[in-house]
């Protein structure tokens, strides 16, 4: 059967939510897990198995410059007294012409990478990019 391409997803109709609020300047995500593999040699064969052994999570949140809230809360890292800033993601996935694809995936145990203080260029929208690492999602 030949794809239907009405049914692929939009990307204007994901949404990113922190602590239940929407936030509108999200342009753009990427999340993923890694999973690592050690090499196992096996006898009487040159071919080598592997073995599945940790999973690195991360992501990337690509942002209009709003405000700076999100990077003051992020560089309390700085703050010998405070530790780091970690919070939960929430990612809406709800194309109306797709209905199938309809999702909601929580990321949980976020820390930001990079303090992004600024990045502008004259005559361009500012944006930022913050990367981030997580420990674990669910499908919600």
């Amino acid at each position: 059967m030949a794809l239907n391409g009405t049914t692929t997803i939009n990307g204007t109709f994901c949404r990113v939510y922190h602590n239940g609020k929407w936030l509108t300047n999200a342009k753009g995500v990427e999340i993923q897990a890694e999973i690592n593999y050690e090499d196992i040699m096996r006898a009487g064969t040159r071919g080598v198995g592997k073995k599945a052994t940790t999973i690195e999570y991360t992501g990337t949140l690509t942002n209009y410059k709003i405000t700076h809230d999100l990077v003051k809360a992020i560089g309390q890292v700085t703050n010998d007294s405070k530790g780091a800033f970690v919070t939960e993601l929430l990612f809406s996935i709800d194309d109306p012409e797709s209905p199938q694809s309809k999702a909601y995936i929580r990321v949980k145990g976020v820390q930001f990478s990079t303090i992004p203080l600024l990045n502008f260029e004259l005559g361009s929208i500012v944006e930022e990019e913050l990367p981030f690492v997580f420990t674990s999602y669910s499908f919600v």
